[in-house]
């Protein structure tokens, strides 16, 4: 197979790792089993994310019999997004496939995920594993929810967002950048870049054959917090005054406006000689105060995010598809 559109390899394969020793060998020999039946020129890359089970070691050893691999070795642990921002930054392939390496993610599956994404024109193709071998009230459970509320937020029809195993067209992921825990949500970033093309393939999942997972429940209550996150700030991010502002003057008018109406009520009852409620003896009008305040508050601090966001060094970042 030749490449083209100038890209010496056809594939890289970003692989983010943490005390994986164990599975490297069988998972880098099936790889390379697929790659060479499939005829693809590609490269491996190993990112180990401050493993100390000698996952290193393993790499150095595997890479020398093998020049396809290549290796990136962090002093400490910095998470997933960290590893696959520094995979994807090294990664010279016309197709960029990302997998775990606990061999739950099937290598046989990579062919067809990159024939839609050089055959079919998608931006993205995300694994989909329909048929789980995690526990289904620790994961599947929480899975399902979760995916469920990412498909209502993000407007991205994937039933597996979090899946390890996907495709990515080489522009992709030059033109994003994956940070925090934000690893979860990268079809969201690229849709908010301009690539819109993202589909899912249903993959073979398998069960753990070394090791233990190192993702709990929590990684699922923190993840609703981070989807929170990047969908305000793909959404407001550019314009923060349009939340802020907006918010702080509804709030400032309707506090403005209930503590006028007990101002004028009083005054009424007062001339008219019926009996009246002492403004400041009514809990309604503090209420109403504390309203007027925080939108005040709320209105200047999106005229400072404005300020900010306006000095910013990527304030006219754009991503330029063509041009002539």
């Amino acid at each position: 197979m030749t490449t083209k559109d100038n890209f010496d390899k056809d594939i890289s394969i970003v692989i983010p790792l943490f005390n994986e020793a164990e599975s490297l060998p069988e998972l880098t020999g099936w790889i390379r089993s697929v790659m060479e039946r499939e005829g693809f020129v590609y490269e491996i890359i190993m990112v180990d994310d401050g493993s100390n089970d000698g996952s290193w070691d393993e790499i150095i050893s595997l890479s020398r019999s093998d020049n396809a691999i290549r290796g990136i070795s962090f002093r400490r642990n910095y998470g997933k997004s960290a590893a696959l921002y520094c995979g994807f930054k090294a990664a010279e392939g016309r197709v960029v496939i990302t997998m775990d390496a606990d061999l739950q993610d099937s290598p046989e599956e990579i062919p067809e995920m990159y024939r839609m994404i050089t055959g079919d024109g998608y931006d993205i193709v995300s694994g989909w594993k329909q048929h789980r071998k995690d526990n289904k009230l620790t994961k599947n459970l929480p899975s399902k929810l979760y995916n469920a509320t990412a498909r209502k937020i993000t407007g991205i029809r994937l039933h597996d967002m979090n899946c390890g195993l996907k495709a990515y067209r080489h522009e992709v992921v030059k033109n994003i950048e994956v940070y925090g825990e934000m690893h979860r949500f990268i079809p969201y970033m690229a849709k908010n870049a301009g690539f819109t093309k993202i589909t899912e393939k249903p993959v073979h999942h398998q069960k753990r054959k070394y090791g233990k997972s190192k993702f709990g429940v929590s990684r699922f209550i923190n993840g609703s917090l981070d989807l929170l996150s990047i969908w305000f700030l793909c959404t407001f991010g550019k314009n923060p005054m349009h939340f802020f502002g907006l918010t702080g003057i509804f709030m400032f008018l309707a506090g403005g406006i209930i503590a006028v109406w007990l101002i004028v009520s009083k005054l009424v009852h007062q001339a008219g000689g019926m009996d009246f409620r002492p403004v400041t003896e009514q809990p309604l009008f503090y209420l109403a105060l504390v309203s007027v305040l925080i939108g005040v508050q709320l209105f200047l601090s999106g005229f400072i995010s404005e300020l900010v966001s306006r000095n910013s060094s990527d304030r006219n970042h754009y991503n330029i598809k063509d041009s002539f």
